[in-house]
């Protein structure tokens, strides 16, 4: 019984750290995309609103917006931000993203089709926290190059 409850108690407090760590990030909440300060590549989709969560002890991802031809595009991302490739779900150019502390208010991202790099890019929380932007870089299955920089304000 005893062995039980400190098991209970330290899977508590563990859980509680993850949900602090996590409410800590800057990067966490809703971010719409500002297009009047973005500049984003003609036929480039468009992440319109980015949604950061705590999901158990990893971050889930949700991404709503407009792919290059202007359809409606949503996918979502479950993983650490570790730098290792964990799956997309939704996204037909896409199979694999990774996500990379660089500091406090700095990730890499990395996109994957097939093992192969197809975006890549930095996001920047601003250190007010209200706005974020992410430089990408992409590489179409065309093999055409786009440069795309979007800025989102916190919601």
């Amino acid at each position: 019984m005893r062995k039980r409850t400190i098991l209970l108690s330290l899977a508590a407090l563990f859980l509680l750290a993850t949900v602090c760590v996590a409410a800590d990030d800057v990067n966490m909440g809703t971010w719409k995309l500002n297009e009047a300060k973005s500049k984003i590549s003609p036929g480039t989709g468009k992440n319109q609103k980015v949604v950061y969560e705590a999901h158990s002890d990893k971050v889930k991802v949700t991404v709503d917006g407009v792919d290059g031809a202007g359809k409606p595009a949503h996918n979502e991302w479950i993983g650490k931000f570790d730098g290792k490739d964990y799956a997309v779900t939704g996204d037909p150019d896409n199979d694999m993203r990774s996500y990379r502390r660089i500091s406090a208010h700095t990730l890499a991202l990395v996109d994957k089709k097939d093992g192969k790099v197809t975006t890549s890019g930095r996001i920047t929380v601003a250190t007010d926290g209200k706005t974020r932007t992410v430089t990408t870089r992409s590489t179409d299955a065309k093999g055409n190059r786009s440069t795309s920089t979007q800025v989102f304000d916190k919601q």
